[in-house]
């Protein structure tokens, strides 16, 4: 602390002088950065003290010496306490500087004496000198000027101090020896001069820099465990060659070392002058070679590389003949060093690219000469790791391709070379590799600049397409684009040069060749490809092509939804392009419609197009607020997690613009319209802060309740001053009090007022944990620091209470609300707290009071416990006390700080003592329960107890608890007793947060940051006992929650202690692997793994924990370990009860491969575990085969990561096989091995090979490669095609798949003729069926590649065509076999245009052969049914599909619609089937044929109902063919002529009286509701009345998911039909007035207008429903209402949002049935009657809660939300009634019913609340969703009650029980709504025309607007 010392003795000596203010000033600016953590804060400080200095350097000036020494030494402490910080240290040397102007004598002097005082402090420099030393040579003039005069000391104290920490290692993480080595690295790079005599002239050589230097060799060969200190090493001495005087000499030292791994330990070595020893290599680990290479590349010069070595031949120099060859073998090992080995690879291009000139100097000729082994070498070094996985070394892969060619243009421009053959070699590898492989668009980006656009695209035509392809795939999209970026660069370039051209030209030119692709993209239904194009694409190319955006808007001004997410996105690129986007009325109606659809996408995008600015000052328009006013209400309940914080983004971009806008209105003087648009800025923020805080309400659902928190936290975080130093951006401007001050003279922006604070402290009782946490984090970041204290006694009461609670969602609400008080309280309100008398006066902390009381409780929990565990389970669960102990001890910040206090730390370590040993025993005694053993000193099991052993000890336990006279005789029962689901929850979730406790503890007080004065926080035994508290978890327990919990904890256990400096500490996880690994190889008695989850997760933990820098011992250890044990031979005798340890060791090593923690690092042993895997299946042995077959898996997944998914469900990217074995040779010697002994022929007859399967799915995982000469992957090819003739089905299926990544696209032609010329010619020629079947096989799967990537043409294929044909016998009866005639049809049907007519006759006439045979009851070619003979059937009725699909043929058709119609089974079921999969969407005439044929079929297929599944697909079928309603014709309509109202009635009674099961109810109903849209005739009232029963019921949230879906799609399809004539006759009822009969008007349609109410009312319900594609369903019936009758669906923006789906429903009630009294009454309906007072006494009874909580039946639906909804509709049909309407009595009936219960409520409220509610439960009703809802259904009913006795007049107030008017009313109203808003019970009432105010939601506007 001599900072602050100097400090105080700075402000004691100018406390009386005339620059004092000033200079205490500076002082203060000094202190808090120094004591601040945030480096924002520090920055700010030091920024402030900066700007003092230069006030106070012209007052020093003045001064002499002895007045302005303080001042500088106090700077300069602070400046030695600030090396650790570049930046600060930096500011600090500016302040010094400006002090000391005239005064740099003095100022060196005092640099002198610190600077000196730091060398003589002792032999050895502490980390913190060495920061020191590094700072003050690299940023400080007179810090280098001392140590150049002090050169030699320097070098002394170095040489000592890594001699000392070499002997000593004081951990393998430390950064002491680190920071040595940057030391000695920045002395020779900054002094050269001054070092260059000491080490290259014989008489000034140094003793001490000899020393110094052989030490560096020592670290460098592996002294020194830490890697990133070795690679420094390398980069200081090659820093030190740099100062040889000549060129020659340093190479000469460099080549030295080059060739010191082959002398190692024999001789000395000479480096200049000085005379080293050979170190000797400790573990010689490749890596030294590494240190070399990556040391000479990163920083030896130029001319030392270039040079001439002397005593080699041929002009050798170091750059080519030395470190190159490095380079490659370094490339080569199989290290964990990728990262650094190829970041020398780019070095070593970089330093090529630097010394051309010098080396075509020294060799005279091309150093890339095409047919030299240097470019040969390179080029195969980057292809073969241009897809390797290891993050950060594809970069340096990309770079390195970039560079390559650009040292070859460059040579051959020096060479005048003409032929450049590299371009087109390298373009020809590119256009072979499949379009899935990342590494082929970086060398195809090199490549444009230097062979031109347009000869790219001639070699690549299909690259367009290959760029959607990437666009739909995230990791290849950057990769796309760039390539895209590239070309459309290189071709305006060329356009520019060629022709002087117009910018249209220029767009036009464009659109010719991208803008398909653009188009494509951004109407591509895929939401990814739609993003990235608009993302990657679009806005790029408006900047560089502005003119381009009209051919844009016009290519996507269609009405259907893709053209509108096209054309949204468009309007946003050109707003951020040109700055403004005007909204036009074209323009806002398409906004308007685009911000009611239905997809969220089009949403999201509209909305960020509102929000949007390049400028954030510019101000929101009028049109965006009221927009924004619109939406934002009606997409607050969005289930989409995505979108929600799509939302807030953008809401966040329009309150940042609202913001910066009215600040900078507010800081010029602004003219009226500028007043205005302030007056509209706080006007929106304050509607959106009490839309927010009004939808925080317990009864709204939680989509809700978290967008409102998520635009909360958005507005507090724009429009408050709330300054959060760890966050770099979001910082509230400096001016944010000028408008806050604004805003709150208006009455507006009281943020942190009681209700906002009511309401999210309601928050904080919430079931989810995003809803708690989200809430705790927006009070303790934003509100006053604490709470009032009436507020903070209440909570705290019910926190105490919510932790006993047995409901594990409860007792963690109880967490954070304790976790939230401990942060929001301050010394006076934990006296007022009451917690422990004497905790409370001997603790002086917070934080230690707070916890000391929370241990009190658990220790008082654990002792309830020990005497009556289920009693415990039910009333004082541990879990909650141990979740607030590590809420509160971890996650509070100020908590860590006291933790360091040295006054505390004692008390701390009692506590913390006290804790682990309470948990320990906490742990005994809960293991041991279930294991039937008591207390904390029962004896330790082996293993973990069996469920059996298990259900035994609880149901003692529960015996215990309730008493043996309590005993009762229970049958065996399926399910779990409430006791022993007590009992369990309690265990798991307890010791769960046990290990999630002990981990973050040891994370948080074991950093070796932490100041170690006062002894540790946890010692030495402490620790101890917490490792054998997990150590007893991960081995007694079997629950796998509890497992991951504690192994996250143990990570982090395991974690601190290695990384530890205390060995003691370092050895405690070391000894666990140890006992771990004997146990694991012992005998046993039990077993453990199939027990124990946590057995491997023990390895796990430990292993994880060492840190990445480091070569991972333990790990290497432990597989090898593993390894050995696996190996072992089984005993001949073993038993199957017990685990082997060779199965043990397996299920390890797999747990250790899928370990997320270890990454890549499992990849150095991946061979030998690959080796143990494969011979594992063959073990005689399950257990064996089963954990090695799960090693299998976990190995692949590693190695080949995980599958990206794309547009058609399956894998479209993955590692090809030539890059796999290119980065695994060994592998890939194991794997052909054991594939060659697989197909080996062998004496006897075939043998099994269990491995031989995994093999081949492995191979089939990959993807293909380039084709190239010499492929690592071609001796994989001959056992692949052997395998054809495997005996297994299963191989010879999966050795066709595992075929096509070994086939090089250009050769699979080839390798389809051979194996197609393999086929017999005849009958007779026939060697094996099995190989027959296996060639087809093959080609099936080469053929269905090439056609998945377009890879081969029709005339390609024409050879492979011929061949078939000569071999069309094998489609025969001639051929025996089924399965091979439906493999080659298969194969056949993937060649439909490569035939001749004749042969494609003929292959019909065959098919039609067979089938008609089948059909006229032959036989054919058999005597009996065949196996395969229905696969051979099925596929031929396909294939006939299919070929009348693509020839569009009538006989074809007719053929299919005969074949559909005939009773074979099979037949149908093909045909059917391939209908469904929509194999016919591209061809309408074989729809249209198929869809009247099962219309014509249908009466009689629902009469036989012969099979319920193929009814079920019957109906799908049909469906599907008629989704489009265009499509159904007046044909369609004559095929059901007399037959549809029998086919409906048997629909309907099949959906109401039988049970069939969900899936076909569920095509019966949207079949029934299909028949009813288009054949319901007029006097089909009856059947409509009935079908809308059906509706009802299923529609109800009781049923099941699939039937909702079901009412909700029938409502849509039929519903619009039955509603329009009702629409029809309710008007013409309107016009013509009561009791007229319209003559005009059908006799049925008024009774459709009740139907079409009951309909109605369905969809409000269905639009509730708590799945999405049940809301979207119903919302697209309301959309088809607001069509007119008649109209055709158009492709337009029809289907509208569900929200804005329910506005239009309520409007089109209140326009055109406003006048019916069902209307009123139906609407009614949906506002709940709820009981008040029971919920109020339930709530003060206080009753012990139950474990389970009875789950709501629709937890999306909201009958709050609704009921305010509705109450404008009911308040305007009673307006718009006349006087003695239906609807006026109908309301009076209502009233007569329930307006004395209504008014009983309000004075229950107003009794209950007026005297307020008891502490007890009135901090609990703030978080019951129950009383919110009753109390706010309460509000509306009420409401509408003084609407009804305001209209009805003084006739309703005569009614009995009522005795109040309609004024009385609402001022009773007023009164209870403000008791209640007191209480946070209810929002707080709108003020009339406050700026804010929220309006109705029902606008009527937006659902206008978004509709067609």
């Amino acid at each position: 602390m001599g900072a602050e010392r100097e400090a105080r003795a700075c402000a004691a000596f100018y406390g009386t002088r005339g620059l004092a203010p000033t200079v205490l000033s500076c002082l203060r600016c000094l202190r808090h950065f120094a004591g601040s953590t945030a480096k924002r804060c520090r920055e700010k400080h030091l920024e402030e003290a900066l700007q003092l200095t230069r006030v106070l350097s012209e007052g020093l000036q003045a001064l002499g010496e002895a007045e302005a020494r303080p001042l500088l030494r106090c700077v300069l402490a602070f400046q030695m306490e600030a090396t650790s910080s570049c930046s600060c240290f930096q500011k600090l040397e500016q302040m010094v500087t400006q002090l000391a102007v005239g005064k740099e004598a003095l100022l060196a002097q005092e640099v002198d004496t610190l600077l000196t005082g730091l060398a003589l402090q002792g032999e050895v420099l502490s980390p913190e000198d060495l920061q020191s030393v590094s700072m003050f040579l690299e940023e400080s003039s007179l810090g280098r000027q001392h140590w150049r005069q002090n050169l030699a000391l320097l070098l002394q104290r170095l040489a000592s101090t890594l001699h000392w920490v070499l002997q000593g290692q004081p951990t393998p993480v430390s950064t002491w020896g680190y920071l040595i080595i940057k030391a000695c690295l920045q002395v020779f790079q900054v002094l050269p001069e001054d070092v260059a005599p000491l080490v290259w002239s014989t008489s000034g050589k140094s003793e001490t820099l000899q020393s110094l230097l052989g030490l560096l060799l020592e670290v460098a060969w592996g002294k020194a465990l830490n890697k990133d200190t070795r690679l420094l090493a390398g980069t200081a001495m090659s820093m030190l060659v740099n100062t040889a005087p000549q060129p020659q000499h340093g190479a000469s030292a460099v080549l030295t070392l080059f060739q010191l791994p082959s002398r190692a330990g024999t001789e000395e070595l000479k480096f200049g002058e000085l005379v080293l020893e050979v170190p000797p290599v400790l573990e010689p680990d490749g890596l030294e070679k590494l240190v070399l290479t990556r040391g000479v590349l990163t920083c030896c010069k130029m001319d030392i590389l270039s040079c001439q070595l002397e005593g080699l031949p041929h002009k050798a120099c170091l750059l080519l003949d030395m470190v190159f060859p490095a380079v490659c073998a370094l490339t080569r090992e199989q290290k964990d060093c990728h990262y650094y080995c190829f970041q020398a690879c780019a070095l070593w291009l970089q330093r090529l690219r630097e010394g051309l000139a010098a080396l075509w100097h020294l060799t005279g000729t091309h150093i890339l000469a095409q047919d030299s082994e240097l470019l040969q070498e390179l080029t195969q070094l980057l292809w073969n790791n241009a897809e390797t996985p290891v993050e950060g070394v594809s970069e340096f892969i990309h770079s390195s391709f970039r560079l390559l060619l650009e040292i070859y243009h460059l040579e051959c421009q020096h060479f005048q070379d003409q032929e450049r053959p590299l371009y087109q070699q390298m373009l020809q590898r590119v256009v072979s590799m499949p379009w899935q492989i990342k590494a082929r668009y970086v060398p195809l980006c090199a490549i444009v600049p230097y062979m031109g656009s347009q000869q790219v695209l001639d070699a690549y035509p299909d690259l367009p397409k290959h760029l959607l392809s990437c666009l739909s795939t995230n990791h290849l999209c950057p990769a796309a684009a760039e390539v895209y970026k590239v070309l459309v660069r290189q071709q305006c370039s060329e356009w520019r040069d060629g022709q002087q051209g117009t910018e249209e030209a220029l767009a036009e030119q464009w659109a010719l060749c991208w803008l398909p692709l653009l188009s494509q993209g951004l109407c591509s239904p895929l939401p990814i490809l739609q993003s990235n194009s608009a993302n990657h694409l679009l806005t790029w190319t408006l900047r560089q092509l502005p003119a381009t955006q009209a051919l844009l808007a016009a290519q996507f001004g269609g009405q259907d939804t893709m053209s509108l997410r096209a054309w949204v996105s468009v309007l946003k690129a050109q707003k951020s392009v040109a700055g403004v986007l005007p909204l036009e009325d074209e323009t806002l109606e398409r906004l308007s419609r685009c911000l009611g659809t239905r997809e969220e996408g089009v949403r999201l995008a509209a909305l960020g197009l509102l929000c949007c600015s390049p400028n954030t000052n510019q101000p929101l328009s009028g049109t965006e607020v009221r927009l924004l006013r619109e939406f934002l209400p009606l997409n607050l309940n969005c289930d989409s997690s995505s979108f929600r914080q799509l939302l807030q983004a953008a809401v966040r971009k329009a309150l940042v613009r609202l913001r910066d806008s009215s600040l900078a209105q507010l800081r010029g003087k602004v003219p009226a319209e500028g007043a205005e648009q302030l007056a509209q800025a706080v006007g929106f923020v304050e509607w959106l802060l009490r839309l927010s805080i009004a939808s925080l309400s317990p009864g709204s659902n939680y989509q809700r309740k978290k967008t409102a928190l998520l635009l909360l936290a958005a507005v507090l975080e724009t429009c408050t001053d709330t300054w959060s130093p760890h966050r770099k951006k979001g910082q509230p401007p400096r001016t944010m009090a000028t408008l806050l001050s604004y805003a709150r003279q208006r009455g507006c922006w009281d943020f942190f007022s009681q209700p906002n604070l009511l309401a999210l402290l309601s928050c904080l009782q919430d079931s989810t944990n995003e809803i708690r946490d989200l809430a705790s984090e927006l009070l303790v970041r934003y509100f006053p620091t604490t709470f009032p204290e009436p507020i903070a006694l209440a909570l705290f009461q019910l926190a105490q209470d919510t932790l006993g609670s047995p409901r594990v969602q409860e007792a963690e609400a109880g967490a954070v609300l304790m976790k939230t008080i401990l942060q929001k309280s301050d010394s006076g309100t934990m006296k007022s707290l009451s917690l422990e008398a004497e905790a409370a006066l001997t603790l002086p902390g917070r934080g230690l009071c707070f916890a000391q009381h929370l241990l009190h409780l658990l220790q008082a929990q654990y002792k309830v416990a020990c005497q009556d565990l289920l009693r415990a389970a039910a009333t004082a669960p541990m879990h909650g006390a141990i979740t607030a102990l590590r809420r509160c001890l971890l996650q509070v910040p100020e908590v860590a700080i006291s933790m360091q206090a040295a006054e505390l730390v004692q008390s701390w370590q009692e506590l913390l003592t006290c804790l682990v040993t309470t948990v320990r025993d906490i742990t005994s005694l809960l293991l041991g329960a279930l294991q039937s053993q008591q207390g904390p000193g029962a004896d330790e099991q082996a293993a973990a107890p069996s469920f059996a052993e298990m259900g035994n000890a609880i149901g003692s336990l529960i015996m215990l608890g309730k008493g043996q006279g309590q005993e009762e005789e229970e049958g065996d029962s399926v399910l779990l007793s409430e006791e022993h689901s007590l009992i369990l929850t309690c265990c798991w979730v307890s010791v769960k947060e046990i290990g999630l406790l002990l981990g973050g503890l040891a994370e948080l007080l074991l950093s070796p940051a932490l100041p170690a004065e006062a002894g540790p926080l946890l010692p030495l035994p402490t620790l101890q006992m917490a490792t054998r508290v997990f150590q007893e978890i991960l081995l007694r327990c079997r629950h796998w929650g509890a497992v991951e919990g504690c192994s996250m904890g143990f990570t982090k256990f395991c974690a601190a202690l290695l990384n530890h400096p205390d060995p003691e500490l370092q050895a405690i996880p070391r000894a666990v692997l140890e006992q771990g690994l004997e146990a694991l190889g012992g005998p046993r008695s039990s077993s453990i793994t199939r027990r124990a989850a946590g057995f491997p997760m023990l390895f796990l933990c430990i292993v994880s924990g060492e840190a990445p820098a480091l070569a991972r011992p333990l790990l290497t250890h432990c597989i090898q370990t593993l390894l050995t044990l696996a190996a072992t031979a089984l005993p001949q005798d073993w038993d199957q009860t017990l685990d082997l340890p060779q199965v043990c060791a397996l299920h390890v090593l797999q747990t250790l491969v899928r370990g997320a923690g270890l990454g890549g690092a499992v990849l150095c042993h991946a061979t030998p575990m690959m080796a143990l895997a494969l011979r594992g299946l063959g073990s005689p042995c399950w257990a064996m085969r089963n954990a090695a077959i799960q090693l299998f898996s976990a190995l692949t997944s590693r190695l080949l990561g995980q599958p990206w998914s794309h547009r058609d469900g399956c894998p479209s990217e993955g590692l090809s096989l030539h890059a796999f074995l290119g980065q695994h040779p060994k592998l890939g010697a194991v794997l052909l091995g054991e594939l060659k002994v697989a197909t080996a022929p062998t004496s006897g007859g075939p043998r099994l090979h269990p491995a031989l399967h995994a093999i081949l799915t492995l191979l089939a995982q990959l993807q293909p490669g380039a084709d190239i000469a010499g492929s690592p992957s071609a001796p994989f090819l001959g056992p692949l095609l052997g395998l054809a003739e495997s005996p297994i089905y299963a191989v010879r299926a999966m050795a066709a798949k595992a075929l096509v990544p070994v086939v090089a696209p250009p050769q699979r032609c080839r390798l389809l003729l051979q194996l197609a010329q393999q086929l017999p010619a005849a009958p007779g020629h026939i060697c094996s069926h099995n190989a027959i079947h296996g060639h087809l096989l093959q080609m099936q799967a080469l053929l269905v590649s090439a056609r998945d990537t377009r890879g081969l043409s029709a005339e390609a294929l024409h050879p492979v065509a011929l061949q078939l044909e000569a071999r069309g016998w094998l489609l025969t009866p001639a051929q025996h076999c089924p399965l091979v005639r439906a493999a080659f049809l298969q194969v056949l049907s993937l060649l439909p245009t490569s035939f001749s007519p004749g042969f494609a006759q003929y292959i019909h006439d065959t098919i039609s052969t067979e089938l008609g045979s089948l059909l006229q009851g032959g036989k054919s070619g058999c005597a009996e049914p065949q196996v395969g003979s229905a696969i051979l059937h099925q596929t031929m009725a396909q294939f006939m599909c299919s070929e009348a699909a693509r020839l569009v043929d009538s006989e074809r058709i007719a053929a299919v619609c005969s074949l559909l119609q005939q009773p074979n089974p099979d037949i149908q079921l093909a045909i059917l089937s391939w209908v469904i999969a929509g194999e016919g969407g591209s061809c309408k005439e074989v729809e249209n044929a198929l869809g009247l044929t099962l219309l014509e079929s249908l009466q009689s297929v629902l009469q036989e109902r012969r099979d319920k599944e193929f009814l079920r697909l019957y109906l799908e079928a049909l469906l599907h063919l008629y989704r489009d309603p265009s499509s159904w014709s007046q044909e369609a309509s004559s095929k059901l002529q007399g037959s549809s109202r029998s086919c409906l009635e048997m629909l309907l009674h099949m959906v109401e009286a039988e049970c069939p099961g969900p899936d076909l109810l569920f095509q019966a109903l949207c079949a029934a509701s299909l028949l009813l849209a288009h054949q319901c005739g007029d006097e089909d009232v009856a059947l409509v009345e009935h079908w809308c029963a059906a509706l009802e019921e299923c529609s109800r949230c009781a049923w099941s998911e699939v039937l909702r879906l079901a009412a909700a799609r029938s409502l849509q399809l039929a519903g619009p039909g039955v509603v329009q004539p009702s629409l029809r006759a309710a008007r013409s009822l309107q016009l013509a007035g009561p009791g007229v009969v319209q003559p005009s008007l059908h006799a049925a349609w008024p009774s459709l207008i009740p139907v079409a109410l009951r309909l109605i009312n369905v969809a409000i319900h269905l639009l509730q429903d708590e799945e999405r594609e049940v809301r979207h369903e119903a919302s697209g019936f309301a959309s088809l209402l607001q069509q007119s009758p008649g109209e055709l669906l158009q492709d337009g923006c029809i289907f509208v949002q569900d929200n804005v789906g329910l506005q239009s429903l309520l409007e089109l009630l209140l326009g055109e049935f406003g006048e019916r009294p069902e209307t009123f009454n139906s609407l009614l309906q949906h506002i709940p009657i709820l009981d008040l007072r029971s919920v109020v006494e339930e709530l003060e009874a206080n009753k012990a809660a139950s474990l389970y909580k009875e789950d709501e039946p629709n937890v999306f639906a909201e009958p709050s939300v609704l009921a305010q909804q509705l109450l404008p509709v009911l308040v305007q049909l009673l307006e718009k009634a006349p006087t003695g309407s239906p609807v006026h009595a109908s309301a009076l009936q209502w009233l007569e019913a329930t307006g004395p219960s209504v008014l009983r409520d309000l004075q229950y409220c107003k009794d209950c609340w007026s005297r307020g509610p008891a502490v007890c439960w009135g901090m609990k009703a703030l978080g019951c969703a129950k009383l919110h809802t009753a109390l706010a259904v309460l509000l509306v009913r009420a409401r509408l009650l003084a609407q009804v006795l305001r209209v009805l007049g003084e006739g309703a107030t005569t009614t009995p029980g009522l005795g109040y008017g309609s004024q009385e009313l609402e001022q009773e109203l007023e009164l209870v709504q403000g008791l209640l808003v007191q209480h946070g019970l209810a929002p707080v009432p709108k003020q009339d025309n406050a700026p804010g105010e929220l309006g109705p939601l029902l606008g009527a506007h937006s659902s206008r607007h978004a509709a067609a």
